[in-house]
């Protein structure tokens, strides 16, 4: 499989570097329960690019976008829109969770992401 950093355009690598570089509190404490497989053994990415767009965090087996939101985000809802728009088309499922909810209930932030993960059929 060629190295997908090759046809990444340049700045959109150099964006999803700094970005997990300058991960939010809220993604540092879901990304902990996500990595190296830890939640039902799925894989994700984090800071992974989809077409123009980079999103907090994929797994590409169940085409599943996870997005933290904080306060950039306010005022920004209907770009959100064309992103989930986009994503959506393209077969993915996007949940979005606020830094609040990450930090006052951890547990039902994961509950809900491997609900979605086992709601979603095997992709291809």
């Amino acid at each position: 499989m060629p190295d997908q950093n090759r046809r990444m355009p340049p700045i959109l690598l150099e964006r999803a570097r700094a970005l997990r570089q300058r991960q939010t509190a809220a993604e540092t404490i879901l990304w902990k329960a996500l990595r190296n497989r830890a939640l039902a053994g799925f894989k994700f990415r984090r800071q992974h690019r989809i077409g123009y767009y980079i999103v907090d965090f994929y797994c590409f087996a169940k085409k599943l976008v996870i997005e933290v939101d904080g306060g950039s985000h306010i005022g920004r809802e209907a770009y959100d829109a064309r992103r989930t728009d986009f994503l959506e088309s393209l077969g993915c499922t996007v949940i979005r969770f606020t830094n609040e909810q990450v930090f006052e209930n951890e547990t039902g932030v994961l509950e809900e992401i491997l609900r979605n993960l086992t709601d979603i059929s095997d992709v291809g």
